[in-house]
C-alpha cells in the first residue's frame, strides 16, 4: 500500500494532465492547454496522513477538496458528544460541498488512511466556472454525483435489519469500486467495524457477527479488512429482502 501511495504522488507531480482520475474530475473536458491553465490557477495537491482532520464542523468554506488517493469519513457530534459517522468518501469524490449554501462546514472530515487530496480554492473556482462552460458543467456533474450518493446512502439506511444493511452497503461499495475501474468483487474496508456500525446504526458486535455470517453462507470471504464477494447474486438477494419486507408491511 505504501508503495502505491508513493507511486501515485510521483505520478501526480505533472498536475491534472497526468492524473489517472482526470476523466472523473473537473478537467475531463479540457484540452491539454486548458488543463494546464486550470491546474496552475486553481489546484494544489497535498498529503493527508491517516487520522488527520481535513476540516471541522463550523470552519468557514474557503476550499473544496477532491480525494485523489485514499479515503475519508464525515462525522458530526450528537447531543451527548459522541461521534456519528455520516458518510465515507473515496477517490474522485468532492469534500466540503455541504458548506456551499451557508459558507460553513456542517461536518468534520477525517482521513481513514494515508491519503492525498486536490485543494480547489472555492472563490477562484466559482470565477473559473463563470468564464468556462466546460469547468462549470463538470462541477455540476461532481455535485450531482454527490446527490446520487446521498440517495444511495438513504436507501441503505432504510433497510430493515443488519443483514440487509450490510449486504446493501457492500453492494454499494462494489459499485463505487467498479465505477473507478477497480474490481467489484475485491473490496477493502478502510473504516473500522466500529465506524461502519456507527454509520449503519449497528453495534460493533452486530457488524462483526453479520460479516462472519455472510462468510459462513459463502457470500463473501473476509480476511480482516479485505472482503471478496464470491456470490454476488446471493448478496443481492439478501439486500432485496428489505424491499419485499417493506412492501408486505405497507399492504397489511
Amino acid at each position: 500500500m505504501a508503495s502505491n501511495f508513493t507511486q501515485s504522488l510521483s505520478a501526480n507531480r505533472a498536475g491534472c494532465a497526468g492524473c489517472y482520475l482526470r476523466h472523473f474530475c473537473l478537467s475531463a473536458d479540457l484540452n491539454d492547454a486548458e488543463t494546464e491553465i486550470f491546474s496552475s490557477h486553481i489546484v494544489s495537491q497535498r498529503r493527508v496522513p491517516k487520522g488527520e482532520i481535513l476540516f471541522r464542523a463550523g470552519d468557514p468554506l474557503d476550499t473544496l477538496f477532491i480525494t485523489r488517493l485514499g479515503s475519508f469519513k464525515s462525522s458530526v457530534l450528537n447531543e451527548n458528544g459522541s461521534e456519528q459517522v455520516t458518510d465515507f468518501h473515496m477517490t474522485g469524490e468532492v469534500l466540503g460541498a455541504e458548506a456551499i449554501p451557508t459558507g460553513y462546514h456542517i461536518c468534520t472530515v477525517t482521513a481513514l488512511e494515508d491519503s492525498e487530496i486536490c485543494s480547489l480554492r472555492y472563490r477562484e473556482l466559482e470565477a473559473f466556472c463563470d468564464r468556462d462552460l466546460k469547468i462549470a458543467r463538470q462541477f455540476r456533474l461532481l455535485l450531482g454525483r454527490k446527490i446520487v450518493a446521498a440517495h444511495q446512502n438513504l436507501l441503505i439506511l432504510g433497510c430493515t435489519n443488519s443483514t440487509q444493511l450490510l449486504a446493501s452497503f457492500l453492494l454499494n461499495l462494489a459499485r463505487k469500486f467498479e465505477a473507478r475501474g477497480f474490481s467489484k468483487s475485491e473490496l477493502v474496508l478502510r473504516m473500522t467495524r466500529g465506524e461502519l456500525g456507527c454509520f449503519l446504526g449497528l453495534k460493533l458486535e452486530t457488524v462483526s457477527r453479520t460479516l462472519t455470517h455472510f462468510d459462513e453462507l459463502n457470500l463473501i470471504e473476509i480476511n480482516q479488512r479485505h472482503v471478496r464477494i464470491i456470490n454476488l447474486e446471493g448478496l443481492k438477494a439478501v439486500a432485496k429482502e428489505s424491499g419485499r419486507a417493506k412492501r408486505k408491511t405497507s399492504q397489511e
